[in-house]
């Protein structure tokens, strides 16, 4: 899922308005939270450090991930140190979150399944009658009360 977050600067009221939107279906977004807080504790959480800017941004209706914590806190280092811009906008692909997988490549050295498949390389159909001769058709008795039966 894609999600926006913006952050804006209301520097008169001393309020930062934080809004989250996502992209719930291609082409179709949504918002989903504004919460605002005050301006200048922000400010002083995010030169602290990454602990205290996540501690004042989490909240009870706005938790990100550590992921996008971590991004939030990053792309709004500068935003917070600027006292002229009023805006930044974080995009967040959730899928960031999973690591990437590496491509499976068959090596050298790897055993083809033809190979593993074949035995001596040499089947006799008697081998193959003798393999089918066998009934594999299950039999129950009235005494049996396996749940196979029902």
């Amino acid at each position: 899922m894609r999600q926006k977050i913006r952050f804006e600067k209301n520097i008169k009221d001393g309020i930062l308005t934080v809004l989250e939107s996502s992209e719930v279906d291609p082409g179709v977004v949504i918002p989903l939270l504004e919460e605002d807080y005050n301006l200048e504790e922000m400010v002083k959480a995010s030169e602290k450090g990454f602990q205290d800017f996540s501690r004042l941004l989490r909240r009870r209706s706005f938790f990100p991930t550590s992921d996008l914590c971590i991004k939030l806190y990053e792309t709004t280092i500068e935003f917070f140190k600027n006292k002229e811009e009023v805006k930044v906008i974080v995009e967040y692909d959730d899928s960031e979150a999973f690591p990437k997988e590496e491509k499976f490549r068959l090596e050298d050295e790897d055993v083809e399944i033809d190979k593993i498949l074949e035995e001596d390389g040499d089947t006799k159909e008697d081998e193959l009658k003798e393999i089918d001769s066998e009934d594999d058709t299950p039999k129950f008795t009235p005494e049996d009360t396996s749940e196979h039966e029902n």
